[in-house]
């Protein structure tokens, strides 16, 4: 299916985040977006797997990388 006007199609949860992490690190990212799984003993196999099953922080972590890729550009 396609979908013009999604910019996240085709992009993995865990590309996201790592990006992100690279960008950031654990605690910048704990500041951005106030969750535990950023915040105490932050793993990306902790961190994927609550953003997998809670949408309200997947969406803030798919809205800072939108921001990090308009920073970037």
């Amino acid at each position: 299916m396609s979908q013009p006007n999604n910019p996240l199609h085709g992009i993995r949860l865990d590309t996201i985040l790592n990006e992100l992490v690279d960008y950031y690190g654990w605690e910048k990212l704990g500041k951005h977006i106030k969750i535990n799984c950023f915040i105490s003993n932050p793993s990306m196999n902790s961190s994927l797997k609550f953003l997998r099953k809670t949408d309200w922080a997947r969406k803030k972590v798919e809205d800072l990388y939108l921001d990090l890729l308009e920073r970037k550009q």
